[in-house]
């Protein structure tokens, strides 16, 4: 993977678009250390409320906007708006004969429904701005008080409901830049780039398992650990660290894996020359949808105990109680919604009729079946066992972290960094190379003009 991105920096067109690349996360870096006014930038820093800024629900949150959402910047809802957009959008495509057959127009369709995305994103980025800043304020942070001065209370307030709400559409637009300038998925690299700039958080976390609660009333830091305590610390370190390795390691076999459909071409005679007769096949990736389904599910399970923390009172009591990050049910709810996203998004992405037909008229065909709606059944049933592994493999990589965070209180903040946020990385990074080595591909092609 390495040596794709050495021979793409060789290529003048594609380091253009890297360096482009680059430029866009700089700028994104840049905005999600930009303080919003009216916000207490003191009592931010001094990290006064970053424990409930990134506890439960939020840690998820903090982690996809590169810890935006704990600093109060003005990217602090991330792709959130623009990612849920996407999810409605595209679930009323299917309930909606409009935006279907809109869907089905092509580049103009698409540009339509694209736009019919924007404003939903801009319409749930003023909601989730609201309450944000309801949060913020009920956390003390705002340099407001209604009761001392009502006009700029509310001032203040739609001032940060709007820089919040333009720091969500920013980042659309950022994100489009790259996915019409840049190299691979928009949103995904800015997901990368967030999960990226959390690494110096982990190490922070795994230095904590061999630091005590303690304080050194000189130096007024923290003592490390004697003794036993010590050893089970370096001991859990390790532990996670070789999990940590070997998952990745998993990761990637599991992603580059594939079931190959073998294809038959038959032979045809075309003037003097003669076609086909070739065998070939229709490779079948086993993780097909990617991170999709855990990014689809992580936005939608988030959505009531986002809005329980923003509104406060026993609503906001009951869904910490029951609800919230490292319950059974939020665990429950994450693991199916992950189940059915892995289906959604194949549905969505992968037409066997279509494939069939393609194949048939080319001429193929697979040994043994016949054209037409026995080969698209065909590939449908290995589309099925497929998306059924592939469904099992993010469960268990997203899934199982979850579960020994809410059941080992020390690994309950590093479990945010492992299983779907490593998943993005090492998906992400292995996408964006091979879009990398298919466009190295089409640059070094040589037709019949070249000699």
């Amino acid at each position: 993977m390495f040596q794709t991105f050495k021979n793409a920096w060789k290529i003048p067109d594609l380091r253009k678009k890297m360096l482009f690349t680059l430029m866009i996360i700089l700028l994104y870096r840049i905005g999600a250390n930009l303080f919003v006014p009216f916000v207490n930038v003191d009592a931010i820093v001094s990290q006064t409320h970053t424990q409930e800024l990134t506890a439960g629900v939020f840690g998820m949150l903090s982690l996809f906007s590169g810890g935006a959402f704990e600093q109060a910047t003005l990217f602090a809802l991330s792709v959130s708006p623009y990612i849920t957009a996407s999810i409605v959008i595209q679930l009323l495509t299917i309930a909606i004969p409009a935006l279907e057959r809109l869907s089905k127009q092509g580049e103009e369709g698409k540009k339509k429904i694209n736009q019919i995305t924007r404003i939903v994103t801009v319409v749930l980025a003023l909601i989730t701005a609201y309450g944000y800043v309801k949060l913020l304020e009920s956390y003390g942070l705002l340099l407001i008080d209604k009761e001392a001065n009502k006009a700029m209370y509310y001032f203040g307030m739609v001032t940060m409901v709007a820089a919040f709400c333009a720091g969500a559409s920013i980042i659309m637009w950022l994100a489009e830049r790259i996915n019409d300038y840049g190299i691979g998925n928009g949103i995904s690299i800015i997901l990368f780039a967030n999960i990226i700039s959390r690494a110096a958080t982990m190490i922070t976390e795994l230095r904590n398992l061999m630091m005590s609660s303690n304080y050194d009333e000189i130096t007024s830091q923290q003592q490390w650990k004697t003794g036993g305590e010590l050893a089970i610390g370096i001991t859990e370190v390790v532990i996670f660290v070789v999990v940590f390795a070997a998952l990745i390691g998993f990761i990637v076999w599991f992603t580059n894996s594939e079931r190959r459909i073998p294809i038959q071409y038959a032979k045809r005679v075309v003037g003097r020359k003669m076609y086909g007769g070739q065998n070939s096949n229709l490779p079948l990736k086993l993780n097909m949808a990617g991170v999709m389904p855990i990014i689809f599910a992580s936005s939608i399970v988030s959505i009531l105990p986002t809005i329980a923390n923003f509104t406060g009172g026993g609503f906001q009591t009951f869904v910490q109680n029951w609800l919230d990050s490292g319950t059974p049910i939020y665990i429950i709810s994450y693991i199916v919604l992950i189940w059915l996203f892995s289906y959604f998004y194949i549905m969505i992405s992968f037409n066997p009729v279509e494939v069939s037909n393609n194949i048939r008229s080319q001429g193929g065909s697979v040994p043994g079946i016949r054209p037409g709606k026995p080969t698209s059944d065909y590939i449908k049933k290995i589309l099925n066992r497929i998306t059924t592994l592939g469904a099992f493999f993010l469960i268990l990589v997203a899934g199982v972290p979850m579960i020994i965070g809410a059941t080992v209180p020390d690994f309950a903040r590093l479990a945010t960094f492992g299983g779907s946020s490593l998943l993005i990385l090492v998906g992400v990074a292995l996408e964006t190379a091979q879009q990398l080595e298919a466009q190295m591909s089409m640059r070094n092609y040589k037709g019949f003009l070249d000699n």
